[in-house]
């Protein structure tokens, strides 16, 4: 990723915002009810440390990801915490009936007044076996992604399209749940711009499409009743421990993870190794590298480091942490690492 020189305004770490994504990982060994006891003790965590926002992921057919039925997932840390924001990252509409996550989400503000995000995606978040088990007779594919979104949003506010105004969402009509548009290239990035609405980009596996992503959202904003200006957070695996070294080893995990996809067997998340390298092609590391080759690893000192080119690269307004780790002792450790860089004075 090359620093596009005319993104330089002197952001530093500690005046921008720090998320969490979780995808709630199911570890070798454990249960899906081990790993939603990890995420509701991590979000405890991440809201102590000074987290923005903590969003969940939809993901199906995946026997290393507990997130599948996601509004859920978003009921039980908000009720199991307090002041942090908890949200989709995201719900992939194209999934669902627009009314049903209208509902859906209605309900959890409702429950949470002024704590809930409602980010959404377009991809299926899963195999096409899988989409055609979620989506049966819609057969959406995505293309009808803004007409879904149009939709959804009418059924919060009634006024944007007078056709939808026989069905209401109740609850959820005339909520202000703050919608996010989710990419990993440029169709929503144009989307959110046009729509005015804040945008979050999926770095942590599309690092080569960021920059120019986040380029064309700001080229396409548009300001609205939403945002004035453009407002983009930016997702990035981080896995940070006392020493490089350490801290290596534990990203092992998120690699066979990654590995294990590309070779079409999905499975829970592994317990790190000595030396990935006995396990990969010379094409696998190439795939590795593309897709998580951006990852930042390593002691405090240089994740503060790395996370700064990050931000100067990218002039991001936040970025939402994902770490996909087997020990959720050190999974929690790197967390705080992570939001004592962020808090760090210059």
């Amino acid at each position: 990723m090359k620093v596009d020189e005319k993104m330089t305004n002197g952001k530093s770490l500690n005046n921008i915002k720090y998320s969490v994504l979780d995808l709630s990982p199911i570890l070798q060994g454990g249960s899906a009810s081990d790993s939603f006891k990890n995420t509701l003790d991590l979000a405890q965590h991440a809201e102590k440390w000074g987290y923005n926002r903590y969003w969940l992921a939809e993901h199906h057919n995946m026997p290393g990801i507990a997130s599948s039925a996601t509004s859920v997932v978003i009921g039980h840390v908000a009720a199991g915490t307090s002041t942090i924001r908890v949200g989709s990252g995201g719900i992939m509409l194209p999934n669902h009936a627009p009314l049903v996550i209208a509902e859906q989400f209605g309900t959890l503000e409702s429950l949470f007044p002024g704590r809930i995000d409602l980010g959404l995606g377009r991809a299926p978040g899963t195999d096409q076996v899988t989409a055609y088990a979620l989506r049966r007779e819609r057969r959406s594919d995505g293309q009808d992604f803004p007409e879904q979104l149009d939709e959804l949003r009418a059924y919060f506010n009634p006024e944007l399209d007078s056709q939808y105004r026989s069905v209401r969402a109740i609850p959820g009509e005339g909520l202000n749940i703050p919608i996010w548009l989710l990419g990993s290239s440029g169709y929503s990035a144009q989307l959110a711009g046009q729509l005015g609405l804040p945008f979050s980009f999926a770095s942590h596996f599309s690092p080569e499409n960021t920059l120019g992503a986040l380029k064309l959202y700001r080229r396409s904003f548009q300001p609205s009743d939403i945002l004035k200006e453009p407002y983009a957070m930016v997702g990035v695996n981080v896995i940070a421990a006392e020493t490089d070294q350490e801290a290596e080893f534990l990203a092992t995990s998120m690699q066979q993870q990654f590995l294990n996809l590309f070779r079409n067997n999905p499975s829970p998340l592994l317990p790190p190794v000595e030396n990935m390298d006995q396990q990969l092609s010379d094409y696998e590391k190439m795939l590795l590298d593309s897709r998580i080759g951006s990852s930042i690893v390593g002691s405090p000192q240089t994740v503060k480091e790395k996370l700064q080119q990050f931000l100067d690269e990218t002039q991001a307004d936040e970025m939402i942490i994902n770490a996909q780790i087997y020990d959720h002792d050190a999974r929690l450790k790197s967390f705080e690492i992570v939001s004592t860089v962020f808090k760090e004075k210059e």
